[in-house]
């Protein structure tokens, strides 16, 4: 703003002997345009990169809405006979809120990690007791028996499962007397999660690779941090090795092609993302060399998602596109001090959709706090 301030006083005082006073009317219009600006609504006060008491404050106002929210609800089950048409909630007794069932995951996710990382929140006695109310170990059985549903023993694979497990990772990882309780109480849905996830990847033969639910990359990131954490060896060995197998080969990933007009994933970054985690230094900058020369230069840029209307379910995915970026670019910049430059453009791409989120239509508003915390705190 004040650049444009400097060169237009430049113009007008060579060309004009009325100066200072044309200046002073300019200013004045400066700052009026400068306080019209901040007057847009924002959740974060604070640098971009960190996760306030008061930022966690607003975002949690967005799950705590829709956890126990029923309807409207996007079941996408395959029904086997009559018997099979029943509510939401008496489907899924855990996770039948926030629209469809996975949002209702990192619903709880978002919960437990806000919670976790501010223990005085506001909110906290009402997020206990929903935890403690919803995460019982007999409503998980109801989730598992969803699962024995003929035609639906591969329900929400695989973006379903990896928050599943993300869920159970900052529950194993937070030490706090509910924490284990709920963490006990989804034991026997995680290691099911787990082993159906490991089959699967072991029989896959083509990763899919698109900015949406289906990213092969994105699920075995989260289910990496997951194996890691809870020692699942077989899991952790199982991605691995498919991780080689899928992506070691690949290079000069198109990211000029990014993105799709709903992605909220970047399928190039996602692959990044995973292969920082399963490569030793020395091999990951040689396969990212390879893979995405660009992104190792101080002057790369990507332009941040460009949502036209956030009441549209599919467009507004390009927040959710935004904040996932900046955990990739966040996650780079923490692990290997050349890509500090990265650093700017993820909190460019989250000073996009931040302050959109609050507020917003429930389109975004019932899975998109998840995105904005995880990418937060990277």
């Amino acid at each position: 703003m004040w650049v444009i301030s400097f060169s237009f006083s430049k113009i007008i005082r060579n060309f004009n002997p009325n100066f200072h006073t044309m200046n002073k009317y300019l200013n004045i219009a400066l700052l009026f345009l400068i306080l019209s600006c901040k007057s847009q609504k924002t959740i974060i006060n604070s640098p971009v990169q960190q996760l306030t008491i008061e930022s966690a404050e607003k975002l949690i106002k967005l799950p705590l809405k829709c956890i126990t929210q029923e309807y409207p609800n996007k079941l996408g089950q395959v029904l086997n006979s009559d018997a099979e048409l029943k509510s939401p909630a008496e489907l899924h007794p855990v996770f039948y809120g926030c629209f469809d069932w996975h949002s209702a995951v990192h619903g709880h996710w978002s919960l437990v990690k806000l919670l976790k990382e501010f223990p005085d929140l506001k909110e906290a006695d009402s997020v206990k007791d929903i935890l403690k109310k919803r995460i019982t170990a007999e409503k998980i059985k109801g989730e598992l028996a969803y699962f024995d549903f003929e035609n639906n023993h591969n329900y929400e694979r695989t973006y379903g499962w990896a928050w599943l497990l993300k869920l159970v990772e900052e529950l194993h990882t937070w030490d706090d007397p509910l924490a284990r309780e709920l963490e006990n109480n989804l034991l026997p849905l995680s290691r099911m999660i787990s082993g159906k996830l490991s089959k699967y990847l072991v029989k896959l033969h083509y990763p899919i690779r698109v900015g949406t639910h289906g990213n092969t990359a994105f699920a075995m990131t989260f289910a990496y941090d997951y194996a890691l954490a809870l020692n699942d060896i077989e899991l952790k060995q199982t991605i691995e090795k498919r991780s080689r197998d899928f992506f070691y080969k690949d290079a000069n990933c198109p990211i000029n092609w990014e993105p799709s007009g709903h992605d909220f994933l970047s399928p190039c970054l996602e692959e990044v993302d995973l292969m920082r985690r399963v490569l030793p230094r020395d091999e990951f900058l040689k396969w990212v060399k390879a893979f995405l020369p660009e992104l190792s230069k101080d002057d790369f840029y990507l332009q941040p998602g460009i949502v036209s209307d956030r009441n549209d379910g599919h467009l507004v995915h390009l927040d959710g596109l935004n904040f996932s970026r900046a955990w990739v670019f966040y996650g780079l910049a923490k692990q290997y001090p050349e890509m500090q430059h990265l650093k700017k453009l993820a909190d460019k791409h989250i000073q996009y959709s931040l302050p959109n989120l609050v507020g917003d239509s429930y389109e975004g508003g019932h899975w998109l706090a998840s995105f904005a915390i995880y990418a937060l705190t990277r």
